[in-house]
């Protein structure tokens, strides 16, 4: 078996990939399948957190929501996220 490093190993290599455009990112829903540009899906909310839902079958794809340590983001219902 291979010797594992830690996640700092992915700096530099998640750095490059989470400087992109985000409405241009292409995501597909865990719920329906359906695969579209995330500035096509669905978001509610404001200030105290944002959901965003699937523009086809209103499943959530992704939150956002700040906190007093940062701000979270999960991507419970993107199956994956495809950057430009």
């Amino acid at each position: 078996m291979d010797g594992h490093v830690d996640g700092n190993s992915l700096a530099g290599t998640l750095s490059e990939y989470l400087r992109f455009e985000p409405t241009t990112a292409v995501a597909r829903c865990i719920a329906c399948g359906d695969i579209g540009p995330v500035g096509e899906a669905m978001v509610y909310g404001g200030d105290q957190g944002r959901v965003v839902r699937c523009r086809r079958c209103d499943a959530v794809l992704l939150s956002i929501v700040p906190t007093t340590e940062g701000t979270r983001l999960q991507l419970r219902g993107v199956a994956w996220l495809q950057i430009p």
